[in-house]
């Protein structure tokens, strides 16, 4: 804030009312009362409170009944519906917070909020009073002047008399002019007819207001819009409608208020009150707020809605969880879709509604080899259809043709309104992409929320019917069958696939209704959800339907090189172990490494055998022959079963691409993963592992770029413990690593030697993954006594990240959680564990979930960003490609690299704003391992 005088605010609270019904997800209380245009204007006007700290406001509702305007007008706002039940139900309970807010609630009889806002506007600036108007009505720019701004509290945007012109083409003066000549459909001012937006901008510019116009209608075609030739004789045939859309649309500044600016003070909340009222509504954060106690029912039980009276399915998978009262689960009243007329019915039931769920039905797992089967639509609770158009199955109804089906839903699915959601939705993106149907308007996803609610719970649709609703859902092996002989959805009869599809949608719908509020409750979940994972997913379906270049020769060639080397590998471990066995059975390796060869035993398993596992084997392998060969076996062998051989088999006919699925509810931390194929676990340390790289190639005249983020873990561990060393290493561009060992061994920074640099590179790595003093021992081969001499000075020349850890640690216990700089949760239900094992990796969790996590979040929102960069140009010159761990990779046209490169890493490194400055390496060749 400015040291400028707080602005005299005026809020048009009917504005806001109806634009957050109808623009936030539906909220309700465990009664069943709908509360989200409650929520929606009050954490407005929390907002503009904690923005502009005003001492003096108005937060202006329209009144029940006619105003002046319906005397002059009685068609006036005929074209509106009626008021909704659920939205007349909140108006009470939202008045009733205000007032508690101690915030003056003005309502005035015969008037429209909108005079009554013009009416204090006119007495402030006559005063001299800098006013503020929060609005999403456009009308209101009439009242703008050298004392009035608007303010958009849901855009932020912000508009002075200059922004009037540029928005609107026209100054404050001629707003009115402007709505009087174009009419206004949502008020059903009538306008002039035929003079649209840009024809009566022509006549306001060309010549000036309404009198202007009509004093000087010879004019009128001289003017150089199209249209303006033949416009004079129609301006003056529908004189008496211009001059009536005029006289509509006014703003009253002239009403006789029974109270001055001067008294719309705010007063000190009724904070008793409010506890109520938030304790009524189920609003948890802001009754803690008021309160100073936790949030607990008032009337509700922590039980969700069940299906019959004898069974319950409580949720303890994350805190607070607020039941939601929806009508039993109804299979009977889902519809099959058959015929044409029915099909544009549920079209139009979607078209008008605020939010529809979907799902498809397909013949496939793989986006890819997907085939669509049917699509499933839910506009509410129990009102949901299923539209078959590929049963083909002996005996099949008659089913409309798959092509016609698509082209009726093509305009309402590529129509960003209304909303859609989806459970996994990215799937049904791509496989609808697959038919040139590009699925718009994408605001939600079930699985991403119940990920964003709580990471380490289950997020599939059957679990969280069960867990969120009390409700056992049709599982697809009831009505397929299992095994070989499991039938494809095509193949199933429609009595019994209608109501699994249609109950797939109708489930999505009811989840999102129990999840939303459990997330609004804490909005840092809520922005996880909505504003990063969701959008994210968007941008992966586009990734996906990219793919990725592969040269099959080469990995052939490689193919049939390691195998060479297998073959040898396999005989010199017989060799070691004087006896052939099968490599790949832990019992034979048992008896050879720890009784034959008398190896020591590392690890044993839960049955008490010694471990054969892969970390006990690395760790022989630092002193053994033989495990050390079964190690470059076992990497040699899964490098060539999963990649080089698997690889060109995966190359998709039509695309010749391969086209990964990227999995965003599946690691606790928030990373990504990725499968058919796994592009995270391609090995890099290694010769081998970079020659599979080496086969993802670029297309012709295009150029493989990989931008990397550098070392920001760290960077994350400096911002979260904002220790001195850390940021000031960081900040100068430093080496971290050698002035780490410069600290931890006590020399100058130019005289750290390689090996003293290395040590510190793995304390520097090793505390963010809880490594312990026998854990750097081992890696460090050093004595331990001399490795936690190493940990201890390192905590003394960074006493920062010491006291994170800690508090962190002890954080996790209190709460079960830690968050990532972004917000986002990772539960740690270990943290309190009797197992001591347990509780010390829930503790190692603690420490390194936030970096890993926060991690995660901004490599996601530098996809967001870098994809919006893509999506604006005006060409096909940029491709992005893969995301694997800290690094994303594209495929760039050549002529272009210079442009988009340094664009790129900019964008990435201005992703989020931390402590410490954030850095991307980028490289460039002509495939993968040549541009890392």
């Amino acid at each position: 804030m400015s040291d400028s005088p707080a602005p005299f605010i005026l809020v048009d609270g009917s504005s806001y009312l109806f634009r957050a019904f109808h623009g936030m997800p539906p909220m309700s209380n465990s009664q069943g009362q709908a509360t989200h245009a409650i929520y929606g204007v009050i954490n407005m006007l929390k907002s503009l409170l904690n923005t502009y700290q005003p001492t003096h406001i108005g937060v202006v509702f329209d009144a029940k009944g006619k105003t002046f305007r319906d005397d002059i007008y009685p068609e006036y706002k005929a074209n509106r519906p009626p008021m909704p039940d659920d939205l007349r139900s909140q108006i009470a309970p939202l008045h009733a917070i205000i007032k508690a807010m101690g915030l003056p609630l003005l309502v005035e009889e015969n008037v429209e909020a909108d005079d009554v806002i013009g009416t204090l506007c006119k007495k402030a600036s006559a005063k001299g009073i800098p006013t503020l108007v929060s609005t999403g009505d456009k009308d209101m720019a009439q009242l703008v002047n050298e004392h009035v701004t608007l303010v958009n509290t849901m855009t932020n945007v912000v508009m002075d008399p200059a922004g009037v012109v540029e928005k609107f083409g026209v100054g404050p003066e001629l707003i009115i002019d402007l709505l009087a000549l174009q009419g206004d459909k949502v008020d059903n001012i009538p306008g002039v007819p035929g003079v649209g937006a840009k024809s009566a901008l022509g006549l306001l510019q060309g010549i000036g207001g309404i009198e202007d116009i009509y004093n000087n209608l010879d004019q009128i075609q001289t003017l150089a819009f199209r249209g303006a030739k033949t416009l004079a004789p129609k301006m003056l045939q529908y004189e008496k409608e211009a001059r009536l859309s005029y006289e509509l649309a006014t703003i009253a500044v002239d009403l006789d208020l029974p109270y001055e600016v001067t008294d719309l003070d705010i007063k000190t909340p009724d904070n008793n009150a409010l506890a109520e009222l938030y304790q009524t509504y189920e609003f948890k954060r802001w009754y803690k707020e008021v309160s100073g106690e936790n949030f607990t029912p008032k009337v509700t039980s922590p039980v969700i809605a069940v299906t019959s009276p004898n069974t319950t399915h409580a949720d303890t998978s994350a805190p607070n969880v607020p039941t939601v009262e929806q009508p039993p689960i109804n299979r009977d009243a889902y519809e099959l879709v058959l015929s044409e007329a029915h099909l544009q019915q549920w079209i139009e039931r979607c078209e008008q509604a605020p939010l529809f769920a979907i799902d498809t039905e397909t013949t496939s797992l793989h986006y890819r080899e997907a085939e669509l089967v049917g699509i499933s639509l839910c506009v509410g609770p129990n009102q949901a259809c299923y539209i078959p158009v590929a049963h083909d199955y002996p005996g099949a109804p008659e089913q409309l043709p798959r092509e016609q089906v698509l082209a009726q839903l093509k305009p309402l699915l590529e129509n960003p309104k209304p909303q859609k959601i989806g459970h996994n939705i990215k799937y049904d993106q791509n496989v609808l992409a697959n038919y040139d149907i590009a699925l718009c308007g994408v605001t939600f996803d079930t699985m991403l929320e119940s990920y964003a609610l709580n990471s380490v719970q289950k997020h599939n649709m059957d679990d969280l019917s069960l867990s969120q609703l009390g409700h056992e859902t049709i599982k697809y092996e009831d009505i397929a069958g299992k095994g070989a002989k499991a039938l494809t959805f095509n193949q199933i009869d429609l009595e019994v696939a209608a109501p699994y599809a249609a109950e797939d949608a109708d489930i999505t719908y009811r989840l999102h209704q129990v999840l939303w509020p459990q997330l609004v409750a804490t909005p840092a979940l809520a922005n996880v959800a909505h504003k990063l994972e969701v959008p994210l997913s968007n941008v992966l379906a586009q990734m996906e339907q990219n793919g990725v270049l592969i040269d099959s020769q080469r990995l052939a060639q490689h193919s049939q090189a390691l195998a060479v080397r297998i073959m040898e590998l396999e005989k010199h471990v017989h060799e070691l172990a004087g006896e052939s066995f099968n490599l790949g059975s832990p019992k034979q390796l048992q008896h050879i490494l720890f009784e034959k060869m008398g190896l020591p035993v590392v690890k044993k398993t839960p049955k008490g055998a010694p471990s054969t596992a892969e970390e006990v084997l690395q760790e022989l392998a630092l002193q053994y022959q033989l495990p050390a060969a079964i190690m470059e076996f076992r990497g040699l062998t899964k490098l060539k079963n999963t990649y080089t051989d698997k690889l060109p088999q995966m190359i998709d006919h039509r695309s010749g691409r391969v086209h990964t699925s990227y999995q965003q509810a599946v690691a606790a931390t928030g990373r990504l993963s990725s499968t058919e194929p796994n592009l995270q676990n391609i090995p890099i340390r290694n010769e081998e592992g970079r020659k599979v790289r080496k086969a993802f190639i670029a297309r012709p005249g295009y150029k493989v770029v990989a931008a990397d983020y550098s070392q920001i873990e760290l960077r994350i561990m400096a911002h979260l413990s904002q220790d001195e060393g850390l940021l000031n290493a960081f900040s100068k561009g430093l080496d971290v690593h050698r002035a780490t060992a410069a600290e931890v061994f006590g020399v100058a920074l130019e005289d750290v030697a390689t090996e003293q640099r290395r040590a510190a590179k793995a304390i520097n790595f090793g505390l963010i993954y809880g490594m312990s003093a026998f854990g750097l021992a081992k890696q460090l081969n050093i004595p331990r006594g001399e490795a936690g001499q190493y940990i201890n000075t390192y905590f003394e020349r960074y006493p920062g990240v010491k006291h994170y850890m800690e508090s962190t640690r002890e954080a996790a216990k209190i709460t079960g959680y830690v968050e990532t700089v972004y917000g986002r949760r990772l539960y740690l239900p270990a943290i309190k564990s009797s197992n001591g094992a347990q509780r010390a990796g829930a503790e190692r969790a603690a420490i390194n979930a936030p970096m890993q996590g926060t991690a995660a979040d901004i490599i996601k929102l530098s996809m967001l960003a870098v994809a919006d960069y893509i999506n604006q140009l005006d060409n096909q010159d940029v491709y992005m490609l893969m995301q694997v761990h800290d690094e994303l990779v594209f495929e760039i046209k050549e002529d272009s690299l210079d442009t988009h490169v340094p664009n790129i890493i900019r964008i990435m490194e201005n992703a989020v704003s931390l402590s410490v400055p954030l850095i991307v390496e980028a490289d460039v060749g002509d495939n993968w391992d040549e541009a890392h």
